[in-house]
């Protein structure tokens, strides 16, 4: 994870991340597979492989363990000794924790690891503190690991794929500056929303929305069809270099903020429900535009359900082929 800080992160931008049920599951695995490392560690008195005169025994390898959480069932490879003396509280410990387990590592995800957090978590799900060394291991195994996720392969298709950024406050070298924070999220064809890519930048340019998504293409970004966005200058330019075979679509809720720009504030209520009462009425016009085709409507729908239908086996052909 980069070395630079956030110093706070918005709630959408949490909401965002938190929507990922796969990261979601990866955090957590990774968070308490490191825990329960550090346990056995602190109980042996020594690490693996390591040569001290306070160890008091030696490991026996694992067992596997399920565990029910809200973001799905995750197996733990779960340490033994060969006294069969060890023993952990965590999993009595998580389901009273689980809540605040995965804000923080959400929270760490978008702002990086600290030790102060992972801190905050070892006692929560341990019920004790650990060493310092301890908190230092924890948190150097957590970050390799929160960085290998961040990033990973991307092995399927996402044919709708938006780009957003955020402006927050950054601890960088001491002093506290105000920096780009670009997303990337990507829909695959079951519908399912995924968070892609959050990286830092000085500014919102050209240059840096260009080695984002680079970056994004080099881990196996494939198969994107339609990208949304804001209609910044170097984004669409970074979108069309990068991107040249999907088409762009403007965000709507950008374009309605961009809207309130050339009113004074007090018209904002007004013009947002005209704007949405216009948006309506479109799609009202539309429909009855299409009226003298009602007709021909049933056999229209026949036909996109047919080519829908069509498309699906191929998807799983493909699947199968794969």
């Amino acid at each position: 994870m980069t070395d630079r800080k956030l110093k706070t992160v918005r709630p959408r931008l949490e909401a965002l991340v938190a929507q990922d049920r796969d990261l979601l599951k990866a955090l957590v695995k990774e968070a308490l597979d490191q825990l329960l490392q550090a346990e056995m560690t602190e109980f042996l008195g020594a690490a693996p492989g390591e040569r001290s005169s306070e160890r008091v025994g030696y490991r026996a390898g694992y067992y596997e363990r399920g565990l029910i959480t809200r973001v799905g069932k995750i197996e733990l490879r779960v340490p033994r000794d060969r006294s069969g003396q060890f023993s952990t509280a965590l999993f009595e410990r998580f389901q009273r924790s689980e809540k605040a387990l995965v804000s923080a590592l959400v929270e760490m995800y978008v702002q990086g690891v600290s030790t102060r957090k992972v801190k905050a978590i070892t006692e929560e799900l341990c019920g004790h503190g650990f060493a310092a060394s301890t908190i230092s291991a924890i948190n150097k195994g957590l970050d390799e690991g929160l960085t290998k996720f961040a990033q990973r392969r991307l092995t399927e298709d996402y044919p709708y794929l938006i780009l957003d950024a955020r402006y927050e406050k950054v601890r960088d070298d001491g002093v506290i500056q105000s920096q780009a924070v670009l997303i990337a999220i990507g829909i695959n064809w079951e519908g399912q929303r995924q968070v892609l890519g959050v990286e830092l930048a000085n500014r919102e340019s050209h240059s840096s929305w260009r080695e984002f998504l680079l970056a994004l293409k080099q881990r196996g970004l494939k198969g994107v069809e339609v990208v949304v966005s804001d209609d910044h200058a170097g984004l669409r330019k970074a979108i069309a270099e990068i991107l040249p075979e999907a088409a762009w679509q403007r965000c709507y809720v950008h374009f309605l903020r961009n809207c309130l720009d050339y009113l004074p504030r007090k018209a904002d209520d007004d013009c947002l429900q005209e704007l949405r009462a216009r948006r309506r009425r479109l799609g009202n016009d539309i429909q009855f535009r299409m009226s003298p085709m009602r007709g021909h409507l049933a056999a229209m729908r026949v036909w996109i359900s047919s080519s829908a239908n069509r498309g699906k086996q191929l998807l799983e052909r493909r699947h199968a082929e794969l």
